[in-house]
């Protein structure tokens, strides 16, 4: 399981709401939601962590979580799939900031959304940074 967000934190639950609902008022068609890319499709088969809940378009038990890292300082691994869980906790201990999206994907029928997005690194308290304060002398108190 990966790290708890330590940023700031942005939840999409209220416009996936709205785009669920103007799929079942005949606003949307199945084929404007369900969409995915194929990389991300790819990506949710091979290594999207599973979820307990069921896909809100096709009600199949087959949707994922699929999770990426962007940030100017990343720079190789701008843009990268986090995969296994652990890398996470190895990029926040190493770069001081970054934004990790959490993307839900069917695997069946494409449907696709912007979960949560938040700030990561060291800058929120990594581990290492608790690490250090662990192993940092007591300041002047008597």
């Amino acid at each position: 399981m990966p790290p708890p967000p330590t940023g700031p934190s942005v939840d999409y639950r209220l416009a996936r709401r709205a785009a669920l609902s103007s799929l079942r008022q005949g606003s949307l068609d199945t084929g404007d939601i369900c969409d995915a890319h194929p990389e991300l499709m790819r990506a949710a088969k091979n290594i999207g962590e599973s979820c307990d809940i069921v896909c809100p378009v096709c009600s199949h038990e087959s949707l994922k979580l699929v999770r990426y890292v962007y940030g100017a300082d990343l720079k190789r691994d701008n843009g990268r799939v986090v995969y296994p869980d652990e890398w996470l906790r190895e990029i926040s201990d190493r770069y001081e900031q970054f934004t990790c999206y959490v993307v839900e994907v069917c695997v069946d029928c494409a449907w696709n959304h912007l979960v949560r997005a938040y700030q990561a690194g060291t800058k929120y308290g990594g581990a290492s940074r608790s690490k250090a304060a662990v192993r940092s002398p007591r300041s002047g108190r008597g």
